[in-house]
């Protein structure tokens, strides 16, 4: 199977790679949920060509994860803000930051921390059960098959 195929798997996991699974896509994702929005500080904070960095950036808003908005017309000028699906993904970067900060850190901590604007706490994000709160896992959960919708 061809990487441009797999979005038509069976398979949400297929699916969403499809959309994000290209390393310069999820460090312009990383920006963004950082409040990076002009293309210039895109390819200054992720260090991408700006070729790639403009095929991905088109790619993300055809794919409605971003949205391309003028903010300036002498000369036309636009910026790239998350949309709602966009911002769904952004516990996928969260879990990113995390595993990074716990696998990949070398000895020296994590580079930036997390802190909830209400209290003021520094955080580290963790799954829980919506229904009792429980903090989950790999080994806690378990894949069923969706029935089908009965009419």
């Amino acid at each position: 199977m061809r990487w441009s195929e797999i979005g038509g798997q069976d398979c949400s996991v297929a699916r969403t790679l499809s959309v994000v699974g290209e390393r310069w896509t999820m460090l312009i994702l990383r920006e963004s949920f950082r409040g990076t929005r002009r293309f210039e500080d895109f390819q200054e904070r992720t260090g991408a060509a700006r070729p790639v960095l403009s095929e991905r950036l088109r790619s993300l808003c055809d794919d409605g994860v971003l949205e391309r908005r003028p903010y300036s017309n002498h000369p036309d000028r636009f910026e790239y803000r998350l949309t709602a699906k966009g911002l769904d993904l952004y516990p996928v970067i969260v879990s990113l930051l995390r595993w990074g900060d716990r696998w990949m850190d070398e000895g020296n901590g994590p580079p930036m921390v997390l802190r909830h604007r209400d209290c003021g706490a520094v955080m580290v994000p963790e799954l829980a059960c919506p229904a009792c709160g429980a903090a989950v896992g790999a080994r806690d959960v378990e894949v069923v098959t969706s029935a089908p919708a009965v009419a």
